[in-house]
């Protein structure tokens, strides 16, 4: 279920155009000045357990479902909040762009100039989506990707809008109910579409897609790419990746470590089914569900290089075939032209019980920084060795050394003595995105944690009306939103 990603620098909206601003680029304005000051603003407690090497990070409870925002106290934060992107508006207040998944909405928050949250509105409905699951997101900026503001959304699970959503951030509440799909990306699973820097292909824009099919004997889950010209998200061409190395068919051919040849063939079907089996005919690779994808941020050099997760399946029929307990990727992209050869390497194994990577359960969603790459888990309830006996994990694995590290877990014990949910109804960690340039203080992160288990004591639902008109059919789960200080990027 997903995850997000989001631009690094800082915007201003004037009048009807957005105007970048990064100190970094001579093109474009000084930044604004920032007055924001990190701090607890949620009533309700944080169950983000740091491990001991990362003591010295500050975790901060920003909002949550059962709060209510000072200019918008009816507004109800959802169930399963997952994919976020962040803009800084001209005066100085802040827009969260978030998924609120299990209400198959995208919710809009609006944060004060200290980065206290203090109203907020639905843009995209269950009506606009036809119950469809929105799962990972990504920002589009004119900064980091040559043309936006836009936020693509992942149509994964629950209804037929199964593909690539597109909203305008600032699109009036009035017309939530309507929705933009991009239906040139193709009918997936989709659990998010992650255009890449646009410095890595001069002129052209590379969107990934990831495709969340769950298989129980034969791994479907494809990475999708659609290249177009910069900023045509309709007139390109839709391509899924192969693995040219001989002797490899399946995903776990590959060994963690070693890389393979890959290239990304074309493919000419739309519709999910046709898609599918016309991706398995040009001989692709499967993969036990694909969930984030992201891109590391640098040089253009590191722009093409692309991670995601496999966050993996535990059926008898994949043995041998798809990962069990999830797994990350890293490609390398040919540098002229992405659909020409290059390499991919699995570079974390969960299925590889005595590696550095053993304690994985279901890695779902990933953020690339220039240094780091920041894992999140949504176990799928394997617990079946001691090593991945454990909550929701955040990981940070270093890109240059390969050191991988538990940073927090989530501490559901305690939150199930507080009345915060059940010890056995398992939570996950999403959503995470680096929010460093656009508040002006250096490492901090959002962090969103999806509560399953945890309902509203008096019966109500956790969930909006604006969101989903029939409220009271809703997961009535709850979601945290956090603020986190002191990780490297």
């Amino acid at each position: 279920m997903k995850t997000s990603r989001i631009t690094l620098f800082t915007f201003a909206l004037a009048a009807s155009s957005l105007i970048s601003s990064c100190k970094d680029n001579e093109d474009t304005p000084e930044a604004i000045t920032t007055e924001a000051e990190l701090a607890a603003h949620s009533i309700t407690p944080s169950f983000l357990k740091l491990s001991p090497e990362f003591s010295s990070v500050k975790v901060y409870p920003l909002l949550s479902s059962e709060d209510k925002l000072s200019e918008t106290p009816n507004f109800v934060y959802g169930s399963m909040a997952d994919g976020a992107g962040l803009l800084q508006n001209a005066d100085g207040t802040y827009t969260l762009i978030n998924n609120i998944e299990a209400d198959y909405s995208i919710a809009r928050i609006t944060l004060d100039k200290t980065f206290k949250p203090i109203k907020g509105d639905y843009i995209l409905n269950a009506q606009a989506t036809a119950a469809t699951a929105q799962c990972s997101g990504t920002l589009v900026t004119p900064q980091e990707h040559g043309f936006g503001p836009l936020y693509l959304s992942g149509g994964e699970w629950g209804g037929a809008s199964k593909g690539v959503f597109a909203t305008d951030p600032f699109k009036s509440a009035t017309s939530a109910s309507s929705a933009r799909m991009l239906t040139a990306m193709g009918q997936w699973s989709t659990e998010n579409a992650v255009p890449i820097g646009k410095d890595a292909y001069p002129n052209q824009t590379v969107v990934f897609i990831g495709d969340d099919h769950a298989d129980n004997s034969v791994p479907s889950g494809q990475l999708g790419m659609y290249v177009g010209d910069r900023g045509d998200l309709d007139g390109g061409k839709l391509y899924a990746l192969k693995v040219t190395s001989a002797g490899i068919n399946y995903e776990m051919d590959m060994k963690e470590g070693n890389s393979y040849d890959m290239e990304f063939v074309e493919l000419n079907e739309k519709n999910i089914d046709l898609l599918d089996a016309e991706a398995k005919e040009q001989g692709t690779m499967g993969f036990s569900r694909v969930e984030d994808i992201d891109w590391r941020r640098g040089s253009a050099s590191n722009n093409r290089e692309i991670y995601f997760c496999v966050t993996g399946r535990k059926k008898d029929g994949l043995v041998g075939k798809g990962t069990l307990y999830g797994r990350i990727y890293k490609l390398e992209m040919n540098p002229e032209d992405p659909t020409k050869a290059g390499k991919i390497t699995c570079v974390l194994d969960g299925d590889k019980l005595d590696g550095k990577a053993k304690a994985f359960h279901s890695p779902d969603n990933i953020l690339v920084t220039e240094n780091y790459a920041y894992i999140q888990e949504d176990p799928n309830g394997y617990f079946d060795t001691q090593d991945k006996t454990h909550y929701a994990r955040l990981y940070q694995y270093d890109l240059r050394s390969g050191a991988l590290k538990t940073v927090l877990e989530c501490d559901q014990i305690t939150a199930a003595a507080q009345g915060y949910g059940k010890e056995d109804r398992i939570w996950e960690i999403t959503g995470m995105i680096d929010v460093s340039d656009i508040v002006g203080i250096d490492e901090t992160f959002i962090v969103i944690t999806q509560n399953h288990g945890w309902e509203n004591a008096d019966g109500t639902a956790f969930t909006d009306p604006n969101a989903v008109s029939n409220v009271e059919n809703s997961r009535k789960e709850g979601s945290m939103l956090f603020v986190v200080n002191g990780l490297g990027r």
